[in-house]
């Protein structure tokens, strides 16, 4: 849940709704210029001007007039993308400056940047439609986010919106919709904190929580600020690439080493520095959680700040018809500007000639041929499978010293009756009830997404969406025959429900109108992610971000992109991560300027780094 929070584990201003009406919350804005960020003083803290009083309304940007949003497609391989792709390509294709594996957040970033640098680019999907775990399906009138319904990067200001900016390279905008309320905490001795989308509504709440603890909050969250505000002024660009390098050290030198300063460390070290209640420490463990699936200790402080700020910077805005529509959006976009995209396209082995990536084999037989490669796959996947056979690169055995899979998830989709739910419940919520020590045990803590809160055209009239999902591992799925499998996933989610019952929702349990439940084997097969995995996991305390891969990797031609590579999970991360793998591989196919001398000495000099950790 997808730093969409994607991955990461669980990652609109508005008119007066009533719950299950399809009244819209919805305001129009549209992606203006970018403005550096400024700050100013508040209690002697650092913080964005334009957070001081009230942010700035959001609201709809039209789509393209001709793009449909919504889709007949369903979580089956029965039924086609509405997508436009191409399925007639040649068996011997070898025209391609990249062909990309898979069309999550990161591949389609990343192609969608290439092909608006001129490159020719090809995406391959396994599935019959786009997005990873940024998808959707339909069941029986609803529409479904098949993974986190928090959406960063969605904003029209700053250098951090690189959902919008994205989008925005290919011609497309999306109508989205302000959320005022991140995510609300139900937490350990009844505390429940509400991370308002406005910084000064949220740090007064938690202040007046932890009123002897104010001192080491602003300073905790101020130091985030310092971090989100480096990166938000800088172009972002591949770190892997020297030229960009040392032109944004020399335009912005006090950014640069303001984040070399922080890479090597993590948030709990510094809320540490400021604060002493152990519960206050607890709720940035949970926060951090959210962004990490690990605690603050072993949370990079540079993943922390980019989502800490970020949601009241740019806010998190949920895009109308779903957050399928991204993928759909960026797709469209690619085959626009002559790119390719094919579904039903199951790649099994990367074909390397003499120790160049050059092609990729799909399961069918067919071959595609193209200068460089990247996946979209967790490096377990793409180095322990796609490459099977291959000896293991000494940086893919580091960097699986370093990090291990991150836990899957169970997750439970249901469609509700409105009523059930108080008028004034909020989209996100995160539920831990009576122990802080089960923050991190497998189905300890809930992460709960109302999206229709936000936008009621999800679901039939009179219903709502309840997306329910908590950490899970796939060894406690499996060697089960089909009747113990299903039989477990009926129980786990009875759990799951009766604890939403009695800690949020009286008298859930008999509006239930529809319910789904997938476990992490149904994440394994559906998403292709060794284990269900979402992401890496640090085996001991990290030295903050120093020991993850970047976009190359050790095989000549080919490239990662994703979770499991610099920055990490999140919506952000991979979009800023396949962001940064365009700028490389346009690059070294000689699109943009480059430097083979400074490449490899950059390169040893990274190389080196990730050593440290």
């Amino acid at each position: 849940m997808s730093l969409g929070f994607k991955n990461s584990l669980f990652f609109g201003q508005f008119n007066t709704v009533q719950l299950g009406s399809s009244k819209s919350r919805s305001q129009k804005h549209r992606i203006l210029s970018i403005e550096p960020v400024r700050t100013s003083v508040l209690d002697g803290y650092i913080v964005p001007i334009n957070i001081k009083g009230k942010i700035d309304n959001l609201g709809k940007v039209k789509l393209n007039k001709d793009f449909v949003l919504r889709s007949k497609s369903v979580l089956t391989v029965d039924k086609d993308v509405d997508v436009d792709g191409n399925g007639e390509l040649g068996r011997e294709s070898s025209n391609y400056d990249a062909i990309v594996i898979g069309s999550g957040i990161g591949g389609l970033v990343a192609a969608t940047q290439l092909a608006v640098k001129g490159a020719k680019v090809l995406v391959l999907e396994k599935y019959v439609i786009p997005g990873g775990s940024s998808g959707y399906y339909e069941r029986d009138g609803y529409t479904f986010d098949v993974g986190s319904s928090v959406m960063f990067g969605f904003s029209d200001k700053g250098n951090l919106n690189l959902i919008t900016r994205a989008l925005a390279a290919v011609g497309c905008e999306m109508e989205v919709i302000p959320d005022p309320t991140t995510v609300h905490f139900h937490l350990p001795n009844d505390l429940s904190v509400q991370v308002h989308r406005e910084y000064i509504d949220f740090i007064s709440e938690l202040a007046a929580k932890f009123p002897h603890e104010k001192d080491g909050i602003l300073k905790f969250y101020g130091e985030c600020w310092k971090i989100f505000n480096a990166l938000n002024s800088l172009e972002l660009k591949s770190l892997e690439e020297p030229i960009y390098l040392f032109g944004q050290f020399f335009q912005k030198p006090l950014e640069c080493l303001t984040l070399a300063y922080y890479l090597p460390q993590n948030a709990g070290d510094i809320a540490r520095k400021y604060m002493k209640d152990p519960q206050l420490l607890s709720f940035i463990d949970a926060e951090c959680f959210i962004v990490s699936t690990v605690n603050a200790l072993q949370t990079p402080m540079i993943n922390a700040a980019m989502v800490l700020c970020d949601r009241h910077f740019g806010g998190i805005n949920y895009p109308v018809g779903g957050v399928g529509g991204i993928a759909k959006s960026l797709s469209k976009g690619l085959v626009d500007q002559g790119s390719e995209i094919l579904y039903r396209a199951n790649v099994t082995n990367i074909i390397l000639e003499h120790g160049k990536a050059v092609g990729v084999r799909l399961s069918d037989g067919r071959e595609f041929f193209g200068k460089t490669i990247i996946s979209n796959a967790t490096r377990w996947d793409t180095f322990g499978k796609l490459l099977k056979g291959e000896t293991l690169p000494k940086e893919e055995e580091n960097f699986q010293k370093v990090y291990v899979k991150a836990p899957s998830f169970l997750s439970i989709h249901m469609g509700v009756k409105a009523e059930v739910l108080p008028p004034d419940t909020d989209c996100h919520h995160f539920v831990l009830e009576d122990d802080w020590a089960r923050l991190e045990e497998p189905y300890g803590s809930i992460f709960l997404s109302i999206p229709t809160v936000l936008d009621s055209s999800l679901a039939p009239e009179g219903h709502h969406i309840l997306h329910i999902f908590t950490t899970s591992s796939i060894e406690d799925w499996e060697g089960l025959s089909t009747k113990d499998y299903e039989a477990k996933k009926k129980v786990v989610a009875d759990e799951i429900i009766s604890r939403l019952e009695k800690k949020l929702f009286p008298g859930i349990r008999s509006s239930i109108a529809f319910m789904e439940v997938g476990s992490p084997k149904t994440h394994r097969r559906y998403l292709a992610r060794d284990k269900g995995t979402y992401g890496p996991m640090p085996r001991r305390t990290p030295k903050g971000l120093l020991g993850m891969p970047f976009n190359t990797t050790a095989v000549d031609g080919l490239y990662c992109v994703g979770d499991s590579c610099f920055p990490g999970q999140g919506v952000i991360a991979v979009a800023f991560s396949g962001v940064m793998c365009a700028h490389r591989v346009a690059a070294d196919i000689g699109i943009e300027k480059r430097s083979p001398v400074l490449d490899a000495a950059l390169l040893r000099l990274l190389g080196w780094l990730r050593s440290l950790a």
